[in-house]
């Protein structure tokens, strides 16, 4: 297992190659590293989850709202009940808050019996629709006018840098190689042999990536944003995705107490709408937009978008325009021209594509591993006896457990988990030192962002900037050896050894 970010390639045939380290290419990953397979993962960014899977608005869906009988409402709703578990396993932060979808005018009342009906249609049966007496009693601060709303007590929200990163972790620790920096750019081979079954012969697939050539018995296409590029460079254009950006406000954890729900509007073709929720890290969510673009990179926040999530989120809960933002960002989901995940598998060539994944990928991205592990044994694949994975227990940045700063039991073993460095986010350099020593470290201080929280927080890094960064540059070995005490396993429990990983 290695997981690489410069340099030539290896020089052997991977059984399997999945392409894109978001949520659904990694989870595809730890599946297959649990088979006698070698399995590489290769992504183009400097880190796993540095896409789509970064800047979504991190919510565990019911499913109740999916189209009933598509593919991705099974998956959501086997994904759900897969991921909860594997959350609570792992140590990934999730609540379990609960929607709440307000309707302001007799048109959307009128509508909420159909979301009932579809909702039990996907196997969903806990939605209920409430008046208005009882919808201003479980959310005070909701904007005035709102007639009634239905009730969606599954839905949740979840840590999405966490869930990945896990993944990846357990991938790599089965002994799966993730090569990042590694964008693909051509695919050649991969033609079958005719005497014999497409998985037991035939040229391997050799990608030209931006570090060399890799090559594979099979392919998995789950590039996200760019699934339909490499499914035309192995010669097919089922679907085209159309960026579709959504720009997002995050509120200060000062405004945390004015939401107890994921607050929804009824949704439409686009999407879900506007919503305002509770993040595990203790702020409020406002977005997101629905832009369909054309530009795959355009992940830049516009005046405009922000001016008209302002007054959305003014109708929803006015006092929240009241609050500091502490951040706006945008991501780009992978929309298409169907209304269900696009997931094919095509035997003579030993692939799998991956596409139309939407913002109900991190939720479905357990089941959506386990259906594409099924397509490759249909069509032939020569699997294996599968193995349990050692169980991974990852670091704690949600609110939703106690953060080490909080545990002195952790602090009297190690000290440095009692230094905070970033005091807006209560990141303590224990928990900086155990990401930079960890199975798959950041490269940036984006990614050790997005593994502590330092420079998350109110004032984004104006005071703990610099330390930070200059922890991070440090290296891991130099800042693990200017520490005393106990170092910490990725389970956030003192390990009695100066270093972390297999």
């Amino acid at each position: 297992m290695a997981v690489t970010t410069s340099g030539s390639l290896p020089d052997e045939v991977y059984d399997i190659v999945v392409i894109g380290a978001g949520v659904v290419g990694t989870a595809i990953a730890r599946e297959l590293s649990g088979y006698p397979l070698r399995i590489a993962l290769v992504e183009a960014s400097d880190d796993v989850g540095d896409s789509t899977s970064k800047a979504n608005t991190a919510i565990l869906h019911t499913g109740f709202d999916a189209v009933p009988g598509s593919l991705e409402s099974r998956l959501v709703r086997e994904g759900q009940r897969r991921l909860a578990a594997y959350a609570a396993e792992a140590g990934i932060p999730v609540e379990p808050v609960g929607a709440l979808l307000v309707a302001w005018d007799e048109e959307q009342l009128a509508a909420l019996p159909r979301l009932v009906e579809k909702a039990e249609r996907n196997g969903y049966h806990e939605a209920r629709i409430i008046g208005a007496d009882e919808l201003y009693a479980r959310e005070p601060h909701l904007g005035p006018g709102a007639l009634g709303g239905l009730d969606v007590p599954g839905e949740s929200i979840i840590c999405p840098w966490t869930t990945t990163l896990a993944y990846a972790t357990q991938a790599v620790r089965a002994g799966a190689d993730l090569h990042l920096n590694c964008p693909v750019k051509r695919i050649v081979g991969g033609s079958p042999q005719e005497d014999r079954s497409p998985h037991e012969g035939g040229s391997p697939h050799e990608l030209v990536t931006g570090r060399g050539p890799l090559r594979t018995h099979t392919l998995i296409n789950a590039a996200g944003l760019r699934a339909d590029e490499i499914d035309r460079m192995l010669g097919h254009a089922d679907f085209t995705v159309t960026p579709r950006r959504g720009q997002l406000m995050v509120f200060d954890k000062f405004a945390r107490d004015l939401v107890r729900h994921i607050l929804l509007p009824v949704p439409t073709a686009l999407g879900k709408g506007v919503l305002v929720a509770p993040t595990v890290y203790g702020n409020v969510l406002l977005g997101p937009t629905a832009e369909d673009l054309d530009d795959k990179t355009a992940t830049g926040s516009t005046a405009e978008g922000l001016a008209f999530l302002r007054e959305r989120g003014g109708r929803v809960l006015p006092a929240l325009l009241d609050e500091e933002v502490t951040a706006v960002y945008a991501g780009l989901r992978a929309a298409t021209e169907d209304d269900d995940y696009r997931i094919r598998c095509h035997p003579e060539q030993r692939y799998v594509t991956v596409g139309g994944i939407r913002s109900t990928g991190l939720t479905a991205s357990m089941a959506i591993a386990t259906h594409v592990v099924e397509l490759l044994a249909d069509a032939g694949q020569k699997l294996g006896t599968p193995r349990e994975h050692e169980p991974v227990r990852m670091p704690n940045i949600g609110e939703a457990f106690p953060r080490p700063y909080e545990r002195a039991e952790l602090i009297a073993a190690d000290p440095e988990y009692g230094r905070l460095v970033c005091h807006c986010e209560r990141v303590s350099r224990g928990e900086i030192r155990d990401a930079l020593a960890s199975t798959i470290a950041p490269s940036t201080p984006e990614g050790l962002r997005r593994r502590t929280r330092a420079r998350g927080g109110r004032c984004q890094g104006f005071y703990c900037g610099a330390a930070v960064r200059a922890l991070f540059t440090s290296g891991t070995t130099g800042f693990i050896a200017g520490t005393t005490g106990a170092a910490a396993s990725e389970d956030g429990e003192p390990s009695l050894r100066p270093e972390v990983g297999p």
